[in-house]
């Protein structure tokens, strides 16, 4: 296939968004970043397809989704390992497969993981909003979230498939989610207590986590000053903690200002993983001095 083409959506799944590498840049407009949760999926799910990184796809969330092509395309599925399936035939899951003309490409649930990520050559051709095809839950910016009978544009494809007869794929954390937490802006809003017990405190992954924030469940900190902060900028990874429940690690569709005090930031490579914590999962911060 070197035009475009389309994909109709046959199965939209639980929550599948179209999603890039997000609207960079426009935070002081109060519009968030958004784009892929998990950056590492989504940048193997195009190379795999010979896609550039900023081509969009699809995050699936737990129950996966199923697409018909129009015409032939390259396909990959990443992220979450899940069944793949070609007309009800097994496909492989981390590698580029040929889907016919008129064939169903099932992308099954998550096993384990939350999130999986669909690539086709040429990419998802949305119309871009504020230079990104992404799909924004908190601002509303971006393609709806998929429904059945949905077609989404493919377009051109932009180079060769490149061959790889194994890649490296991460894994969904097992056991417990560790994520390390560069203290700061506020954490002089706790007492010295509360940090040590958040280092040794297991949190665990609450079912309300979403795109806009991985919720943990446990007591929060201690703190050492009373009172709400001014609304102030918030970054990518910001551990905000709220009155009466666990800290909250802000993902992509975070909101840009908030008025709780954030005790540290999670570096981005980190947060890949928290985009697949499932729930229930433990979670543990490693702290870490500026």
């Amino acid at each position: 296939m070197t035009g475009g083409g389309v994909l109709e959506v046959v199965r939209a799944g639980a929550l599948t968004t179209v999603q890039d590498l997000g609207r960079v840049g426009h935070a002081h407009l109060g519009v968030p970043r958004s784009g892929a949760l998990d950056v590492p999926a989504h940048r193997l799910a195009n190379r795999l397809v010979g896609n550039p990184a900023g081509a969009a796809t699809l995050e699936t969330t737990l129950t996966g989704c199923a697409v018909r092509a129009g015409r032939p395309v390259t396909a990959a599925v990443t992220g979450a390992p899940c069944a793949v399936r070609i007309d009800g035939r097994p496909a492989p899951w981390g590698a580029a497969v040929r889907v016919p003309a008129g064939a169903v490409l099932d992308v099954g649930a998550a096993r384990p993981g939350v999130r999986s990520y669909l690539a086709v050559a040429g990419g998802i051709d949305v119309r871009p909003v504020l230079g990104s095809r992404s799909t924004d839950l908190l601002s509303g910016l971006g393609p709806a979230p998929l429904t059945d009978g949905v077609r989404l544009p493919v377009g051109p494809v932009s180079g060769p498939v490149p061959w790889a007869d194994a890649v490296p794929a991460p894994g969904p954390p097992t056991g417990e989610l560790v994520l390390p937490l560069v203290l700061g802006p506020r954490d002089d809003w706790f007492t010295p207590d509360a940090l040590r017990t958040l280092a040794r405190r297991t949190y665990r992954v609450s079912s309300a986590s979403n795109r806009i924030g991985l919720r943990t469940e446990g007591p929060p900190p201690e703190r050492a000053r009373d009172g709400e902060l001014p609304s102030e900028g918030m970054v990518l990874g910001a551990v905000q903690v709220p009155p009466g429940g666990g800290p909250v690690v802000f993902l992509a569709d975070h909101p840009t200002t908030g008025g709780y005090p954030v005790v540290g930031v999670v570096p981005g490579e980190a947060l890949a993983a928290a985009a697949q914590a499932v729930p229930g999962l433990a979670v543990r911060f490693v702290l870490l001095r500026r």
